[in-house]
């Protein structure tokens, strides 16, 4: 009578699973060495298969298969014994019979530029989406561009190649070609940042408008009266909302504030440097600077040291941060933390729901350091630049 799928079948062999369980995990190769020909697999240097699995556990190759698969019908302890032997002898899915069964490649790529912040985001994004994927089937791919090829070449070649089954990507801008690349494709992601183009998609970001307004208002408490900011680049779509609460908190204190005309986060740390020092050497300085990104607030320490001038006597300094370095270097300096990691992990989450098939406007969040990841109305952004001044 043939075994039936549904039912947590035992196969004609005799070997016991309780031997392997209790053995010591040194013997496990040997005895899957033994598993694998007594399956019908005399390539021995080849590696576990679920016949290999089915022979240790004297369970049909179809109830090892939904064992591994967290079927309901199959019961607790099958389960367990079966994941237990799988992990002894480094049992792992054959990806490309997966593809040709599924059509999943079971890969999460997470794209970057190779001009990526060196303050720690990358580091902590991968970090936080590997938290998720660990407990399930999928691995994390990290797919780099540069700039001579462009973001959008990177999501044009994993959506023709199927390369991954979902794709996780950053520095969004309002009308971002990669989301209206990847909407017209069919192909599963999500981001991190907003956009503004009328495109419905998951995405993860953090409350920059409450960040600079927050900003704002430490210096103010310090009597800083002539602020600076340092701003993103204007193509990006945080940009707005880093402008909207500065320019909300510049109104509330009655102070006056400017925005850097010529340099952005983006430029390099001696640019910065230079700027600063040109800046706080001439009239009209600013006494206080926001910074909108920990990289740039080296650069912007090394001008104001430059100029003579000392963090927290002559100049305050308020910068966001994604790991706790900046407090460390100079304890002057005020920080705000964006949790990156948490956001690796809200955004790997997303894209997974994405591809079950959720509807993304359940799979969009902001998020501020004093306040649950939670999703939250778009601020009210401007139509223009403020003034700007260098």
């Amino acid at each position: 009578m043939a075994n039936s799928p549904n039912k947590e079948s035992t196969g004609s062999r005799t070997a016991s699973s309780l031997k392997v369980i209790n053995d010591k995990p040194g013997n496990a190769t040997a005895k899957t060495k033994a598993a694998q020909s007594a399956a019908g697999n005399n390539d021995t240097e080849a590696r576990p298969t679920l016949k290999t699995i089915a022979y240790m556990t004297n369970l049909a190759v179809t109830t090892v298969s939904r064992a591994l698969k967290d079927a309901p019908d199959i019961s607790a302890p099958t389960k367990a014994r079966v994941r237990l032997v799988a992990d002894q002898i480094g049992y792992r899915p054959n990806r490309a019979g997966i593809r040709l069964r599924t059509g999943r490649t079971q890969v999460i790529s997470l794209v970057i530029s190779l001009e990526e912040e060196v303050m720690g985001i990358t580091s902590q994004m991968v970090l936080g989406i590997s938290d998720v994927l660990s407990d399930t089937p999928y691995h994390l791919i990290v797919t780099p561009y540069s700039q001579q090829q462009g973001p959008l070449e990177a999501i044009r070649y994993i959506c023709e190649t199927r390369s991954a089954d979902g794709v996780i990507f950053s520095s969004t801008e309002p009308d971002d070609e990669r989301v209206r690349y990847a909407t017209a494709h069919g192909m599963p992601f999500a981001t991190h940042g907003r956009t503004d183009m009328g495109i419905q998609h998951p995405y993860h970001d953090f409350d920059n408008t409450k960040f600079t307004l927050e900003a704002v208002s430490r210096l103010a408490a310090k009597q800083r009266r002539n602020l600076l900011l340092l701003s993103p680049p204007a193509s990006l779509n945080y940009y707005r909302h880093c402008i909207a609460g500065f320019n909300q908190g510049l109104r509330e204190h009655g102070i006056n504030g400017h925005i850097s005309s010529t340099l952005d986060t983006s430029a390099k740390l001696d640019e910065i440097e230079a700027m600063i020092k040109d800046l706080l050497s001439g009239p009209d300085r600013p006494d206080g600077i926001i910074c909108t990104s920990g990289s740039s607030a080296i650069g912007v320490i090394a001008g104001i040291e430059q100029a003579g001038l000392t963090v927290g006597k002559e100049v305050d300094i308020v910068s966001k941060q994604s790991i706790s370095l900046l407090s460390k270097i100079r304890k002057e300096v005020g920080t705000i933390n964006e949790d990156v990691r948490n956001a690796g992990r809200q955004l790997a989450t997303a894209v997974l729901r994405s591809i079950d098939g959720e509807a993304p406007e359940n799979l969009q969040s902001v998020e501020y350091p004093d306040m649950p990841s939670t999703d939250l109305p778009s601020p009210d952004l401007p139509s223009h630049d403020p003034q700007s001044k260098d």
